[in-house]
């Protein structure tokens, strides 16, 4: 931010225990995928670390893609934390994955992040997922900058992007966005294309060339100044606006000239305070070279414009069981407050957990409370124990380097934290605490699944315990109806990682199966049955007989089981019996073998016999009454129908209406939701959007979001409920 060139030697590279919250800044890079932001990461590092006490280059390794499934499918899948020193700092990065399916991840690098940066691609330019995120941050203000990559691309227009970036994230104020820095370009190659080799300071007018491998400051050209001039004017103008010294603009448009000094002061306040958002450019290091093209830039505006965690408010704690508990913002002496970001297994020391301390310090091999949230309704274990806490480290690509400590305001990893999830709380052991949660995605594709093999099924259950444990935007569900186990998914990305994950972390084979709809029967019309159960050769006899009448009733009434026997027919301890096996025939349904519901079933007469009738008799009569009554009558297949709601943008509201209809949906609104988007409210059958979260995602190039709620069962159509009664009948 100052136009600092040195870089700080002390420990390079090396993750250190911060002393005090002010020394640290927790920043997240957020960008669609494949924008650059792991390489961005890699070359941060590389910078900050370059030059060891000895004078050598320090040999990270790889610094952020250590998951042998990112090695695999070529892109980041999950949250990575990767802490450099630079100039008395140290800042805590957290690179997030671009691929929506991995929101959740997004989402926990929001949470343990004070600032975030938007990785923009010069050649691809500002998706809008990417758009999403921005308005999410603006929502809670956070500070935000943006840094412009692929500089090297022959496709790459530096202004042409910064002007994409003012319409896309300054809708409120274009003069918010403006850029810090203007590219410098080398001589054109063969090809005709120019590489960016150098900076522009707009604020300092000095030059920062890269060319060599290394950040050398010298003196602009004469010839260059004139080419900044508007740039500099305007961002002087765009900082001004936004100081709290409401004399200073006067002063400006006055003539007076305001000092540099003046100028990134109020520059460093309006970026903290979220109401700037400085454009910056970088370019990945040659090979060999030691710093990349705006590496030292970004890491400036990190360390002097972005907020240190003292800067954020204290978030809301309670005791477990919901008492409100002030807690001051970041004091590393305060009561335990920690949070559980992130959750991993690692294959030689266990579970691993990423851990934001919020107030006091952690402490390792020391016994702490961990508090749950109780997902039970995502699968997830219920829980309140006391735990001892493993070592403390910070990662650097696989290595792992112990801390000491973590302050309020640092991360740190957690070993052997064997019961905590994701989300949940880690305080005091004799002062339990409950952060409120973050908001999570609901995961809403259904993957079904099932052991391959009997070995398999042993070590099923342990592992997907393991999968939703680490990832919170994942449900299992073992469905009652269906008898199928569902892992609800993100999206088939995230699908395909679940289903990795299992095989070779956790040794679990699985087969995909088709997913199924809990579907229900019911009687169109009345009808009656008579079950007559009678066996009396060898042995105790078997002697039941009774008439029922079945007919249907409304939507969600369930089962109404109604006696009107008279005279002593059916004794009165057979009336239960014939009850129960009228609802056991029920649950097993009439029809294609779904649960029959919606009925009033009256038992209306019937025989026994003074020595073979028994309860057992009787049921198997109800039974076969309620099957006689279906066999004359007409039996309607019905379906779940979900209350869908989608968030669009209003270029695609016709394209989402179409395609809701084109699945047997029936829109029953839509009204404006401001910045350009529209709520379509919509009733479908649930069999018609089991992949509606893969679907929607193309259909509106990653904009759009939904809902769903179940609404009601109602008939099938005819012609599709006769193909399932075949299908049914051919499984039989």
């Amino acid at each position: 931010m100052g136009d600092k060139a040195n870089a700080y030697p002390g420990a390079a590279g090396r993750a250190t225990a911060a002393d005090h919250p002010a020394s640290v800044r927790n920043v997240v890079l957020v960008g669609h995928s494949g924008s650059g932001k792991t390489t961005l990461v890699e070359a941060l590092a590389l910078t900050a670390g370059a030059v060891n006490r000895a004078g050598r280059v320090e040999d990270g390794g790889t610094v952020s893609d250590y998951d042998e499934i990112e090695h695999r499918q070529q892109r980041s899948v999950q949250l990575s934390l990767v802490p450099v020193d630079w100039d008395g700092y140290k800042i805590n990065i957290l690179d997030t994955p671009g691929y929506a399916d991995f929101v959740g991840e997004l989402r926990a690098g929001l949470r343990a992040a004070d600032a975030a940066l938007f990785v923009v691609s010069a050649s691809d330019g500002v998706d809008g997922s990417t758009r999403m995120v921005w308005e999410e941050c603006a929502a809670v203000g956070m500070p935000r900058a943006i840094v412009i990559t692929h500089l090297e691309s022959a496709r790459a227009d530096f202004d042409a992007m910064t002007r994409i970036c003012a319409e896309a994230f300054g809708a409120d104020d274009p003069d918010a966005v403006l850029p810090l820095y203007l590219p410098l370009h080398g001589a054109p190659g063969p090809d005709g294309h120019a590489p960016v080799t150098g900076l522009i300071g707009l604020l300092s007018q000095r030059l920062f060339d890269y060319s060599s491998g290394e950040r050398k400051e010298a003196e602009p050209g004469p010839d260059q100044l004139p080419l900044i001039e508007e740039a500099r004017n305007r961002l002087i103008e765009g900082i001004i606006a936004e100081s709290e010294d409401e004399t200073l603009m006067d002063r400006y448009l006055g003539g007076a000239e305001i000092d540099l000094k003046t100028l990134v002061q109020d520059l460093e306040r309006a970026v903290a305070r979220g109401v700037f958002f400085p454009v910056l450019a970088a370019a990945p290091a040659a090979e060999g070279a030691r710093q990349g093209l705006g590496t030292v830039e970004l890491l400036e505006l990190v360390t002097g414009g972005f907020p240190t965690p003292l800067e954020r408010e204290a978030p809301t704690v309670t005791t477990p069981d919901g008492k409100a508990r002030e807690v001051k913002v970041c004091d590393p002496n305060g009561p335990l407050v920690a949070e559980v970001v992130k959750t991993a297994s690692d294959p030689y020391v266990g579970r691993v957990s990423l851990v934001r301390v919020f107030s006091g310090t952690l402490r390792p091999d020391v016994t702490v409370h961990v508090s749950g949230h109780g997902l039970t309704d995502r699968g997830h274990e219920d829980h309140d124990v006391d735990e001892r806490v493993g070592a403390l480290s910070a990662p650097f690509g696989k290595q792992q380097r112990a801390l000491t400590h973590c302050i309020a305001g640092d991360l740190a990893c957690v070993a052997k934290l064997h019961r905590a999830e994701t989300g949940d709380t880690l305080s005091a052991k004799d002062d339990p605490l409950l952060m409120e949660p973050w908001q999570m995605p609901d995961p809403l594709l259904p993957l079904a699944i099932q052991a391959h093999s009997k070995a398999d099924e042993d070590k099923l259950s342990q592992g997907l315990g393991r999968l939703v444990a680490e990832d919170p935007t994942m449900r299992l569900e073992q469905n009652q109806n269906t008898h199928q186990v569902v892992l609800w998914c993100l999206g088939e990305a995230h699908a395909d990682v679940a289903l990795e994950r299992l095989r070779n972390r956790y040794g679990v084979q699985v087969d995909v199966i088709p997913y199924k709809v809990s579907l229900r029967e019911t009687f169109a019309d009345r009808a009656a049955g008579r079950g007559r159960h009678v066996k009396q050769s060898g042995g105790h006899g078997q002697y039941a007989i009774c008439e029922i009448e079945v007919e249907p009733l409304p939507n969600g009434s369930g089962i109404e089981f109604v006696d009107k026997v008279v005279g002593g027919a059916v004794p009165r301890q057979f009336i239960p019996s014939v009850e129960k096996g009228v609802r056991a025939q029920a649950a097993k349904g009439v029809a294609a073998g779904h649960p029959l519901n919606d009925i009033r079933i009256t038992l209306l007469d019937g025989k026994a016999h003074s020595v073979d009738s028994s309860d057992a008799a009787f049921q198997t009569a109800g039974a076969l009454a309620l099957r006689e009554a279906a066999a004359d009558a007409r039996i309607h297949l019905l379906e779940p129908v979900a209350e869908v709601t989608v968030m669009v943008g209003d270029d695609y509201v016709g394209a989402v209406m179409s395609d809701l209809s084109g699945r047997r949906g029936r829109v029953v609104g839509t009204e404006q939701a401001g910045g350009g988007r529209t709520l379509v409210r919509a009733e479908v059958p649930e069999i018609e959007i089991g992949r509606y979260a893969v679907d929607l995602r193309s259909l509106s190039h990653g904009t759009a979001r939904f809902s769903r709620s179940y609404a009601r069962h109602e008939p099938m159509p005819s012609q599709i409920a006769e193909r399932i009664r075949e299908q049914a009948r051919d499984a039989s």
